[in-house]
């Protein structure tokens, strides 16, 4: 064993199962760590466990399926500093290559050994237990009277679910409506439901004595108490019947049949779901006709009573938001992206709702300013433990690593299940842990390869879309092709099933170029800098550099082209929300700095003329400095010589005004080209002027 007395290591190979060579691993982790090897740390080694959990310092366990018994001892040993978890088992030992897998382990090691990140900022759900059932009164009263002692239950029938009546219980023991749905939003702990009262009789105010049952001639009113609408010839003698109690109306005014009220939790049994979305909230919970479906459904909503912290997802600075300006419309990526509604257009800017936001980070990811970042974990602190692992794996003499990003929960599950099921990892594939995988866009993908990743990979497991993700992966792939490095270095992989599909893409991927010299700078949160970095990194170690690299629509990098039609009018400087386009303040000239540009849009929808088209691009070898677009001379009074303006703007007004009334005539004409004073001037000396005496009566 090593020790410095400080820190404790403990790498168990589960029964011997796990190929680990002790002594090269502990030749690649260095001298100064206490680390020691087990065969049965969780059961025939118990007792070394429990000595480390009652030792000071830091206590790294190689095992997280007994992270639950190895907790229990730290808490029965009343440790100040918690017991860490790292998985060496499923990620590297449990593999046709494990006795190859000595640097991913060295660096699974080295990661475990980081600090925690800071946490970020949160919001609190509170559920108090409030239910609505929605949907037909069979399946939705009997579903109440399961849950009604669990639950506070509410009840609304809708009448347009088609089902056959069904009888109300005899007592009433929970809220009971009946209506058509008009809109329902919100969160958990906070929806809020309209619904129109379509029925003539209002449940909520029947009483349930039958009277109106009995005096129906028709038999059109049942034990649902509603009125069926088909068989009714409005004889209204169950008005009549119920005169004292007033819970019929034919009548109903549609201010009257308005309804709504909020709750925190939501089953829906309608065929089709009343919230369409890719994602729906939390709370919210739509298993449609099927009785196991909705079993399942309800046991997920008993769970849903009482206060939940959940993360702040993502971070927006609005000043770097593309959306909009002035009321035209820019990018818009986000919006188009998220599958739960949670980003909505407030004017020039965004607004992301955290209560109904679940994580998933696309917007961050499609987002090209860094507007949206993600936070959970930040870029950075993905990128710090990213080169800690690539670090510790190249020292401890591996090659051509993977970085394969997978979500913390479906993609976890089927990285462990090709570990029990299959071959495993690949030696030189290395796991990296991410909230959602969603959320590894651009700059991760080229920051990856920059710091010495021979390619990088993102498991799609439990993502709703990957097409964001396939085109993140085509920018990378696009540029480092260019830029020389051989072979395939982003992979997207959609593994429904874990040792077929996952098993295929890892194990088959031919290693690619690597970039001669890992980079040396840490990854950052903001998007625009790490790309940057990262992409002037590449160019530097090119095998074939480049000035210019075209690229698809969408990117986030490019130029702009502005033809003659321009009059420097300068409407696209202030659209730019990047500050990519710049007017002189001494001359008329437009600038451009390519680096900043976003191709978000808004100058080209901005200008007037029509004179800008978007050019996707990424220009290299200085080519991204400021330069000039367009510049024009001076239009000068032709009375006094005063500065006006560009000359192009001026020409256009001359040639926009030369046909209208007011302007008729040659000194008309010639005052346009006049400043304002003398213009005033000129209109006085050449100009008869009327005198009051003068005018008719």
């Amino acid at each position: 064993m090593q020790n410095n007395g400080d820190k404790q290591i403990k790498v168990c190979d589960c029964n011997r199962t796990g190929s680990i060579d002790a002594a090269a691993l502990a030749g690649a982790v260095g001298a100064g760590l206490a680390l020691s090897f087990h065969s049965a740390l969780c059961r025939g080694e118990i007792g070394e466990a429990d000595a480390a959990c009652r030792s000071a310092g830091e206590l790294l366990i190689g095992c997280t399926q007994e992270a639950a018994l190895f907790s229990e001892l730290s808490d029965d040993a009343e440790r100040s500093e918690p017991v860490r978890f790292f998985n060496i088992r499923e990620l590297a030992g449990w593999s046709a290559e494990g006795a190859a897998a000595t640097p991913k382990m060295a660096a699974l090691i080295a990661a475990a050994q980081l600090p925690d990140p800071e946490p970020v900022a949160g919001v609190t759900l509170r559920s108090a237990g409030n239910l609505l059932i929605v949907g037909e009164a069979g399946a939705a009263l009997g579903w109440a009277e399961r849950l009604k002692d669990q639950l506070d239950v509410s009840v609304l029938i809708d009448g347009r679910a088609g089902a056959a009546a069904a009888e109300l219980p005899a007592t009433r023991v929970y809220p009971l409506f009946s209506g058509s749905v008009t809109s329902l939003g919100g969160h958990l702990g906070a929806f809020d439901v309209r619904w129109t009262q379509d029925n003539p009789i209002d449940l909520e105010l029947c009483v349930r004595c039958n009277a109106c049952i009995r005096a129906c001639p028709e038999g059109a009113i049942g034990y649902d108490y509603q009125v069926d609408m088909e068989r009714c010839r409005s004889h209204e003698a169950c008005v009549a019947a119920c005169a004292d109690v007033g819970a019929i109306d034919f009548a109903r005014s549609a201010a009257d049949a308005a309804r709504e009220d909020r709750y925190d939790l939501i089953l829906d049994l309608s065929a089709e779901p009343l919230l369409k979305r890719v994602e729906p909230p939390q709370g919210y919970r739509a298993p449609g006709r099927d009785p196991l479906d909705q079993a399942l459904a309800v046991q997920d909503l008993l769970a849903l009573t009482g206060d939940f912290d959940k993360p702040q997802y993502v971070a927006y600075r609005d000043t770097l938001c593309a959306h909009s300006r002035a009321k035209q419309p820019g990018c818009s990526n986000c919006i188009e992206a998220c599958a739960t509604q949670a980003i909505v257009s407030v004017g020039d800017k965004i607004k992301v709702d955290p209560y109904l936001c679940q994580g998933c980070g696309t917007c961050a990811t499609v987002c090209p300013s860094g507007a949206l970042s993600y936070q959970y974990p930040r870029v950075a602190d993905l990128g710090l433990r990213v080169k800690t692992l690539l670090g510790a794996y190249a020292k401890a003499g591996g090659a051509a690593p993977v970085i394969l990003f997978h979500s913390a929960a479906t993609g976890r599950a089927l990285i462990d299940q090709l570990a029990r099921r299959g071959k495993g990892l690949p030696a030189r594939v290395i796991p990296v842990e991410t909230w959602s995988a969603d959320a590894v866009g651009l700059d991760l993908l080229l920051g990856c390869y920059a710091l010495g990743a021979a390619q990088v990979a993102v498991l799609g497991a439990g993502s709703h879309d990957l097409t964001s993700l396939r085109r993140q992966a085509a920018h990378a792939q696009t540029i480092v092709t260019a830029l020389g490095y051989a072979g395939e270095h982003f992979r997207i992989i959609d593994a429904a099933d874990a040792v077929p599909a996952l098993e295929a893409a890892l194990w088959d991927w031919v290693p690619a170029a690597v970039v001669g010299t890992p980079a040396e700078f840490r990854l950052l949160s903001e998007k625009r800098t790490t790309l940057t970095f990262a992409i002037e990194h590449l160019a530097r170690h090119a095998p074939t550099p480049q000035r210019e690299i075209a690229l698809a629509a969408g990117a986030p990098f490019g130029s702009v082209a502005v033809s003659d039609a321009c009059t420097l009018c300068s409407a696209c400087v202030g659209a730019c929300p990047a500050g990519a386009l710049k007017a002189a303040a001494d001359a008329p000239r437009l600038s451009f700095l390519e680096a900043q540009c976003l191709q978000c849009g808004l100058c080209e929808k901005s200008c007037p003329e029509n004179a800008i088209t978007l050019m996707p691009r990424l220009l290299l070898d200085g080519g991204r400095r400021e330069r000039v677009l367009r510049e024009a001379e001076v239009f000068c009074c032709t009375a006094c010589g005063k500065p006006m303006g560009a000359k192009p703007l001026i020409d256009a007004m001359l040639a926009k005004l030369a046909g209208h009334s007011m302007f008729a005539g040659a000194d008309a004409q010639a005052r346009l080209s006049m400043c304002a004073d003398c213009r005033v001037v000129d209109l006085m000396k050449n100009e008869k002027s009327a005198q009051a005496w003068e005018l008719d009566e």
